[in-house]
């Protein structure tokens, strides 16, 4: 009896608890990302695409961390801790595979107004000029680090705690246009701010509402001391990056390694300036002195965390905002998903962690995502490499940067910037499919270059609220008639046996960014249930009968809205009567859709397109330029696929 007992009280033991622990297991895979994919690294595969990326991302880490650290109003040793440390936290908590978190110019700039305002460049004459036992560095170098670690710190508190109150689901509200016009307005400030680098003048810090304005106001009112040395090498580096990356575009496909131009250009540099000793000689501004090693962890100074509330919203934001555009891209480039949420966490991490290690704020860059693809990375282990060669450069290499001219370091910055200001082409396409985005474009970058990239996403964000908000009253939403989905049954010539469906479904709303995912994820849905049942039906008359699909902006598809179909091949006919409005990123998906049908052997027609949507579709890439798509009523979409598909009889007609 005593063995029965203890038999029972086991299995009870483990009933509870292997529950929970299954449960632990899958949180810690989706909270922890890396466990998912690296147990399935292919290092066949993946190892030989993922080293030469990493060799390639180190580069722009290294030069990235030097500029971005000194646009933050820091030295440029905390530059590379900032490419390091972040890197490896998102490679554990993030889960996009081409995203590379590192020092970035938009929080950079952000930071730096808050290292100016409480440590201004005035108050260094008043500091011990003793160098710390930390890194050798003065004292007011430690008080600006403090503060850019504070911002961090704080920024990172914020993401994490957005991540708690589970507000990745919010950023529907971030459309496209407005990041970016966000985008394109930042880079337009960092462009500014290097200017001085660049012609080799010395200006004082100006930032404020307008102070794009005033800096271009002081070049030109102090264009009598621009340095003809520093201008004619900037003009010199900008003009080798670019033709030597776009060549490298070009032939990517017949050469295996591409040149590594950044690193050419700063060896050779660097070479040159010790060689013609230009600091002296031509009054050259240059990097200085890198310290070697990495200091101790000190948490960040806690009394300076109430006056930089503002710089750590805009880091949250702003940082957030560009990371999660180039994670959602990378995953619909490479058919992966990226949860919005996990990402608030994997960057907060990334803020809060390296915030111990002076490191200033964090977040993914354009330049760096773009590299990755360019290069064939296939997964984080990429950046996980060229952390290991950050890192041989802050113990080895580091104080060999003392002769990199700062006006080669800039250029290479306003080169790398490149991805960010040809968004200037959206334009156009934002004008063709909707004037009304396109004037949020427009606004939104004037506000972001006027005043601050945060103050021009808060700007866009609400201002595509309210033009929604004005336009949803006036759409046509529930139209009986229309939101009946029709099913009919037709016979093959060669097989009389099949029955081929056509399912036609009403879109009764709007397709807007608003409900564009719904739409998708709801369409999909049918589809993946039609696609799930492969056998006939006992009773074909439930095939017959008509079923409703609830209006698609509500957010709820009826479960019954699909019936099996008895065949392999379905066809579709989406009805946009009650598409009485659209914007961009409706139609991007409704062209997605497309495709995502057509991929599922799905043959999809729309009818009763208006001119404006079909003209949009074209803009935002032609389903089917050969076929056509678009017909004027349900019965001419009918019509064509009775004749496409030698259909010869029809056994059911619609009511349109």
């Amino acid at each position: 009896m005593t063995g029965a007992k203890r038999k029972k009280k086991s299995m009870l033991w483990s009933k509870m608890h292997t529950p929970h622990c299954e449960d632990f297991k899958q949180w810690c895979r989706r909270r922890l990302p890396i466990l998912e994919w690296a147990p399935q690294y292919n290092l066949r595969e993946n190892l030989v695409p993922d080293t030469m990326s990493g060799i390639m991302l180190a580069v722009q880490q290294v030069t990235q961390g030097l500029a971005f650290a000194i646009l933050s109003s820091v030295h440029p040793v905390f530059g590379l801790y900032g490419s390091l440390f972040p890197a490896i936290i998102y490679a554990i908590f993030g889960m996009g595979r081409h995203v590379a978190t590192g020092t970035f110019a938009l929080t950079s700039l952000i930071s730096a107004n808050a290292v100016e305002r409480l440590v201004p460049l005035s108050s260094q004459n008043l500091t011990t000029q003793s160098n710390t036992s930390i890194v050798g560095l003065s004292d007011f170098e430690m008080q600006r680090i403090g503060v850019a670690a504070a911002v961090s710190f704080l920024g990172g508190v914020i993401q994490v705690a957005m991540f708690v109150l589970q507000l990745g689901s919010a950023t529907f509200l971030l459309t496209e246009p407005v990041i970016s016009a966000m985008t394109t307005g930042a880079a337009t400030h960092v462009v500014t701010s290097q200017v001085k680098y660049l012609l080799g003048m010395k200006m004082p810090y100006i930032s404020g509402p307008l102070g794009f304005f005033y800096i271009y106001a002081y070049v030109f009112e102090n264009i009598k001391s621009v340095r003809l040395e520093a201008l004619l090498l900037s003009l010199l580096s900008i003009v080798v990056l670019v033709l030597v990356k776009e060549l490298n575009e070009q032939f990517k496909r017949k050469i295996k390694v591409v040149l590594p131009v950044d690193l050419v250009l700063i060896i050779a540099a660097s070479f040159a300036c010790y060689c013609t000793n230009m600091e002296i000689t031509y009054g050259l501004e240059v990097v200085g002195h890198i310290p070697k090693g990495i200091p101790p962890p000190r948490a960040p100074p806690m009394n300076v965390l109430s006056a930089v509330i503002t710089e750590a919203f805009g880091v949250a934001l702003v940082g957030y905002v560009a990371s999660l555009a180039l994670a959602q891209g990378s995953a619909k480039k490479y058919k992966y998903s990226v949860d919005d949420n996990q990402e608030f966490l994997a960057h907060g991490l990334s803020n809060v962690i390296p915030s111990f290690f002076f490191c200033i704020p964090s977040a993914a860059a354009m330049g760096r995502t773009a590299g990755l693809y360019s290069t064939g990375a296939k997964t984080q282990v990429a950046c996980l490499i060229s952390c290991v060669l950050v890192l041989i450069v802050i113990y080895a290499i580091g104080p060999l940067l003392y002769w990199l001219p700062m006006c080669v370091l800039a250029s290479i910055i306003v080169v790398g910037l490149k991805g960010m200001l040809i968004q200037f082409r959206d334009l156009k396409k934002y004008w063709n499919v909707d004037k009304i985005d396109w004037g949020i474009w427009v606004s939104t970058y004037v506000f972001t270059i006027c005043f601050a990239a945060n103050v021009g996403l808060l700007f866009g964000v609400v201002c595509t609220i309210a033009i929604v908000i004005g336009r949803f009253p006036r759409a046509k939403t529930l139209s009986i008639k229309n939101m009946k989905e029709m099913e009919f049954k037709v016979k093959t010539e060669m097989d009389g046996e099949t029955l081929q469906q056509v399912k036609i479904i009403s879109i009764n709303n709007p397709l807007v960014f608003l409900n564009a995912k719904k739409f998708h994820a709801d369409l999909m849905n049918i589809i993946q249930k039609e696609n799930a049942n492969n056998q006939l039906l006992d009773d074909i008359s439930k095939c017959e009968q008509n079923t409703l699909l609830n209006s698609l902006s509500n957010g709820n598809c009826n479960e019954e809205a699909s019936q099996p179909c008895p065949s392999e091949k379905c066809f579709l006919i989406l009805d946009c009567s009650g598409v009485t409005f659209f914007d961009y990123s409706g139609v991007s998906m409704l062209v997605e859709v497309y495709m995502d049908c057509k991929n599922r052997s799905v043959e999809i027609s729309l009818a009763h397109c208006t001119a404006s949507l079909i003209k949009a579709m074209k803009y935002c890439g032609n389903p089917d330029s050969e076929n056509p798509v678009s017909f004027e009523s349900v019965s001419a979409a009918l019509s064509n696929i009775c004749s496409n598909k030698n259909l010869s009889k029809l056994s059911d007609h619609s009511e349109v």
